[in-house]
């Protein structure tokens, strides 16, 4: 077939076709989404044949659903654009800075938070963050993220650490990254190179939802930079439908673990409009940590979490009465 020799579906009649989804099946799908379809090769030869309700399929695929409006979502919900101190640098919580590197992503996830977010500027490179994060101090630590750090060009990639590696203040580097699931081949040797002599701490906190985004080839790329002294975590968004039953959080932190990486964050969905057939109640969430809890060791259980806008962290959801 040769659609298969791309690495990614960005029309959907291909991927539905190579889905093999009946026409009753198809008439759940949007074809016309405001947020483009994204689909990567790897992940698409993980979804299920003809069926609506695969977890890997719900995430990346826009349903008629996206359509519905409501009240209580809006296009940004945790109001990044009031932390900006530069169109590419963000300031929410003390210590850390957020690094918008771009605006482009390996895969669309149908929930994302920041589908509506103006990336636009006619800047190119980081002077201005560089030069503002040299000047304070204060900053530790510099979370990559976007769009997806990833997904810039290698020695544009390399040229921003190399740069960030040259502020004497700064002890963190860290990365927030979908891509390692589409791709566990992206990272090239440089940056392995770049891991391994950096005096600063890298972190890597990879976004996973299901146990089926894990795989052999991703243990692999996860060793390699665990040789480099890399920090694994992971964060996952509670979805209904794909990730909301106590059985399907308990397996995917064993395979992570399983992998190498320890499970941080479960966070709640952020109401981007067009989200709401996402949305689990707290309640429920709770209840799915707490049956999590009962057989997983605590180090293996991710904190529950929500963004507050203008809250100086993420907020850990603990019980009802604290909402």
């Amino acid at each position: 077939m040769p659609f298969l020799e791309k690495k990614t579906f960005t029309r959907l009649t291909p991927l539905l076709d190579f889905l093999e989804f009946s026409e009753q099946n198809r008439d759940l799908v949007w074809d016309r989404p405001k947020f483009p379809l994204m689909v990567p090769l790897r992940l698409a030869l993980k979804m299920e044949k003809n069926n609506p309700h695969c977890p890997l399929f719900l995430q990346f695929v826009p349903l008629k659903k996206e359509r519905l409006v409501d009240e209580n979502y809006s296009l940004e919900p945790v109001k990044d654009p009031i932390f900006r101190l530069t169109p590419k640098l963000l300031k929410k919580y003390e210590g850390r800075s957020l690094l918008l590197a771009t605006k482009a992503c390996a895969m669309h996830c149908r929930y994302c938070f920041r589908q509506n977010f103006s990336y636009e500027t006619s800047q190119k490179g980081f002077q201005n963050e560089i030069a503002l994060l040299q000047k304070n101090d204060t900053i530790h630590e510099v979370i990559l993220s976007g769009g997806d750090p990833l997904s810039l060009q290698s020695k544009d990639l390399l040229e921003l650490v190399g740069q960030l590696d040259a502020i004497e203040h700064l002890r963190i580097i860290r990365f927030h990254t979908r891509s390692l699931i589409a791709d566990p081949l992206i990272l090239k040797q440089e940056l392995f190179d770049f891991f391994l002599q950096t005096r600063k701490k890298i972190v890597f906190v990879v976004h996973v939802n299901h146990p089926k985004e894990l795989g052999e080839d991703l243990r692999v790329c996860f060793q390699k930079l665990k040789k480099c002294g890399v920090t694994l975590l992971s964060q996952s968004v509670l979805l209904k439908g794909i990730n909301d039953e106590a059985a399907i959080l308990k397996n995917l932190c064993l395979e992570l673990f399983d992998h190498g990486v320890l499970p941080y964050y479960l966070h709640q969905l952020d109401q981007v409009q067009g989200a709401a057939h996402f949305y689990v109640e707290r309640k429920t969430g709770l209840n799915l940590i707490e049956q999590i809890r009962s057989s997983l060791p605590g180090y293996l259980v991710p904190k529950y979490v929500e963004e507050i806008p203008k809250k100086t962290s993420k907020t850990p959801i603990f019980s009802l009465h604290a909402i």
